[in-house]
């Protein structure tokens, strides 16, 4: 019988670019990307090769879904993380759940998206 896998910790280190790369299903440039702009810092080994954690794989996959589900540009992600990180506030896990709640009752979100003011006449 085969022992339980301990817990990794999610600040550790492992995953080489190409590895994240195909975890998060982006091509190793994109990775690299992100870090030009400032939204990842992985870790480096002594011969410079970058390594990413179980936390930079979440982060990345953050990333991924508020640029192509909810729009956001790379400089509007900067500045939610930053927020998030002066205010404490879980912001990305609100956006991600209400996403998550707007794909789940689609005419919802079509009523949402046509606003309050969509019954009333044209003057």
């Amino acid at each position: 019988m085969a022992s339980p896998r301990p817990e990794r910790d999610p600040t550790q280190p492992v995953y080489v670019i190409s590895v994240a790369a195909t975890l998060v299903s982006a091509h190793p440039r994109t990775l690299r990307i992100y870090e030009d702009e400032g939204l990842l810092c992985p870790a480096r080994t002594p011969t410079n090769i970058r390594l990413y954690s179980e936390n930079d794989i979440r982060r990345i996959l953050w990333i991924r879904h508020l640029t192509r589900e909810r729009g956001v540009n790379l400089a509007g992600i900067r500045i939610l993380f930053e927020l998030e990180e002066r205010l404490g506030a879980r912001i990305l896990e609100a956006l991600y759940a209400e996403g998550t709640r707007r794909r789940a009752t689609p005419d919802a979100d079509a009523s949402h998206q046509a606003g309050p003011d969509r019954h009333r006449a044209a003057p």
